[in-house]
């Protein structure tokens, strides 16, 4: 059987650091393309549990040992990443102690979730704001749909939020 073709897997951490008044949350400065502020995360190896996966990326990144509360949401807009199609799972953790930029990130950025005060790459402005939203109500944010369906030939419409 052929290998399919298909998005690649990545994980993302929204990492709440608990020990600091407010819980900012961790931004990193990417080292790689493409550039811009970026909540930590990464590719998923082969044969590895998305949990372990974001628990070893905050690591690798912000030198963080974090305990993962739970899955904040799957993201799979194909056009969420310029470097191609990813499904990104995205977790709330918590974690102390001072952040160290490692490995893919050249900085680290305390930032409050609510008032975040630069761009950022990917769709990650998207995830933050549904992050405020489990902030504010402790659910997860409403499924967004695609308004005209996909089409054979990979495109698609503009998004919709299923909130009224």
């Amino acid at each position: 059987m052929p290998r399919p073709v298909t998005p690649l897997l990545t994980v993302d951490i929204v990492i709440a650091l608990t020990d600091r008044p407010g819980r900012p949350v961790v931004l990193i400065e990417r080292r790689n393309p493409p550039p811009g502020w970026a909540l930590p995360g990464g590719f998923v190896d082969v044969g590895e549990p998305l949990e372990v996966a974001a628990v070893r990326e905050a690591k690798e990144e912000t030198s963080l040992d974090v305990t993962l509360r739970c899955l904040l949401g799957c993201y799979s807009d194909p056009s969420r990443d310029p470097r191609g199609h990813t499904v990104s799972a995205v977790y709330i953790a918590e974690a102390t102690g001072d952040p160290v930029a490692a490995d893919d990130a050249r900085t680290i950025a305390l930032v409050d979730p609510r008032a975040i005060d630069r761009p950022l790459a990917f769709d990650h402005e998207l995830i933050l704001a549904d992050y405020r939203h489990w902030l504010d109500t402790g659910e997860p944010a409403p499924l967004r749909h695609i308004r005209g369906g996909w089409n054979e030939h990979g495109g698609h419409g503009d998004t919709e939020s299923t909130e009224e």
